[in-house]
């Protein structure tokens, strides 16, 4: 099983983000617990991008709001860095 480590930058734009969007609340959990059991569930939609010249992963919350991860395969770590919608993360 993998470990999700929050960084405090990250917990808070997630705090901001599920303020934001609190009907999302549950479908974001939903998200991290299987993100931990099984990164690779078709459903997370798991896929690598460049965001400022700087590789990391991408998985999905929904169609419209992504996750984007340092995901470090060897120690089995996943470490969240940014939420949001496509628009927001992939700029």
């Amino acid at each position: 099983m993998y470990r999700v480590i929050f960084t405090e930058s990250y917990e808070k734009r997630a705090k901001k983000f599920i303020k934001k969007h609190p009907e999302l609340f549950s479908q974001y959990e939903k998200t991290l617990k299987l993100l931990e059991i099984n990164p690779l569930h078709p459903s997370l939609r798991l896929h690598k991008v460049t965001i400022r010249g700087i590789d990391v992963m991408s998985i999905s919350i929904n169609m419209s709001y992504r996750i984007t991860i340092d995901f470090i395969i060897d120690e089995e770590k996943i470490i969240p860095i940014n939420i949001g919608s496509h628009d927001d993360i992939y700029r």
